[in-house]
């Protein structure tokens, strides 16, 4: 079964999603995993946590990992900007809910995807990780990737328990 198979698309074949920009690639997240957007705020880097989930961020009282997806796409770091943004998202991830921040270099719009447009990630000729991508979505001439954020997350073995205790035993 194709990871473009396990998206819940509803009964009107339509995904809502929130996309954003990393290094002038479009990327969307489902809304429904959307609990809100921030302006960039102070991070806390964690020593000797692994990259993607480089520091901590305070949201609303609870210090929550912040990770940074161009790492998984291999995307060159660029320095915060007036449009950057870090999108706060809950998903499940091994039976758990999670509370992550994304960096986001522009968060656009929150928009509909239909199934009729999506196809899976090709199997050659990427140069992301297949296994990264769930699907691909064709918007007039662009490409949006959604990203399988649980298998991204798993591949370097964080998840929010692990990196807040990291940073509460390195203070």
């Amino acid at each position: 079964m194709s990871d473009e198979q396990n998206i819940d698309w509803g009964t009107d074949n339509q995904l809502q999603v929130v996309t954003f920009d990393m290094q002038g690639e479009t990327f969307a997240i489902e809304a429904s995993l959307v609990r809100e957007i921030l302006d960039r705020i102070p991070e806390t880097a964690v020593p000797g946590s692994a990259p993607l989930v480089g520091g901590v961020i305070n949201f609303r009282g609870r210090v929550i990992p912040l990770a940074d997806l161009h790492l998984a796409f291999s995307l060159s770091l660029g320095s915060a900007t007036d449009d950057s943004r870090v999108i706060v998202i809950q998903f499940d991830m091994e039976g758990e809910a999670c509370l992550v921040g994304l960096k986001a270099d522009k968060v656009h719009e929150v928009t509909t995807l239909e199934r009729a447009s999506t196809e899976a990630a090709p199997r050659i000729g990427m140069r992301w990780r297949q296994d990264f991508i769930r699907c691909l979505a064709k918007r007039g001439g662009d490409f949006i990737v959604v990203p399988d954020l649980e298998r991204i997350f798993a591949s370097c073995g964080t998840t929010e328990r692990s990196a807040a205790a990291v940073s509460f035993t390195q203070h």
